[in-house]
């Protein structure tokens, strides 16, 4: 079953989101000519910012959910917006930067994925990969206790996203092909109202293949499971919001 992606939901947070990208870009430099494919560019606001980054260049969104396309195609005209998957797309030209923002893990074999969009760049360009760490995430070890409950035994071979792999294994399958590679974990401590903002969060995104297999009936009852989970694993600060932590890995490589 296919996730059904909800972009109100997902820009809830989207400050926090962008924050990642935001610290990415910052640190991109690009020194051949081509266009710009962000890949997975959801809503598109971040792939608004590489444009206004990049104003002279073609600037192409990619992603594979009509909703965001169309919240996408809304906010800005001037990018060049299409549906596809990313594990079978293909560029016209080779571009100058292939950036992908928390969009990666949700497409499998990437000893195979990796190599194949670095060696469809120009030479000298820029793979720019950035994706949340989730294998090591407390949300994601809340979401396993819930699957585990027999009501949603059915439901348990929902998950349709990967767990990246580590820095090393990154770095094995990029070196033989580019000319540098850079790769570096960050932690983000976002501050969130309590334990109803992390089901919120979630649930646009870990959540959301598990929602999409529910019928509507059942969802209230999956979220309420996740939301007392969580209240137990993230206490309140001393003003009574909640520290939820992400660690996100950042990929650069160059052609």
């Amino acid at each position: 079953m296919k996730t059904a992606w909800n972009p109100a939901l997902y820009l809830e947070f989207a400050a926090y989101r962008a924050r990642p990208a935001q610290d990415f870009m910052a640190r991109l430099e690009l020194t051949v000519p081509g266009a710009i494919v962000d890949l997975g560019c959801g809503p598109g606001n971040l792939t608004r910012e590489l444009k206004h980054k990049w104003p002279d260049r073609t600037i192409i969104g990619l992603d594979s959910s009509p909703q965001m396309l169309a919240k996408a195609r809304a906010l800005d005209a001037g990018i060049t917006w299409r549906q596809g998957d990313i594990a079978a797309w293909k560029p016209d030209a080779p571009p100058a930067l292939i950036f992908a923002n928390a969009a990666l893990q949700w497409v499998p074999d990437h000893p195979q994925l990796f190599p194949r969009l670095l060696e469809s760049l120009a030479p000298g360009g820029v793979l720019a990969v950035q994706m949340p760490v989730t294998g090591k995430a407390l949300y994601h070890t809340l979401l396993a206790r819930v699957i585990a409950r027999p009501r949603w035994q059915p439901i348990a071979g929902a998950r349709t996203y990967a767990h990246p792999l580590s820095a090393g294994a990154y770095h094995d399958l990029l070196a033989p092909r580019a000319s540098t590679v850079e790769i570096w974990e960050t932690l983000y401590h976002h501050v969130l109202a309590g334990p109803e903002a992390v089901t919120a969060w979630t649930s646009s995104t870990a959540l959301m293949p598990y929602l999409t297999a529910l019928p509507e009936s059942d969802r209230a009852a999956f979220l309420e499971d996740y939301t007392a989970e969580a209240r137990a694993a993230y206490p309140p600060q001393a003003d009574g919001n909640v520290l939820f932590t992400m660690g996100r890995i950042f990929v650069l490589a160059r052609r």
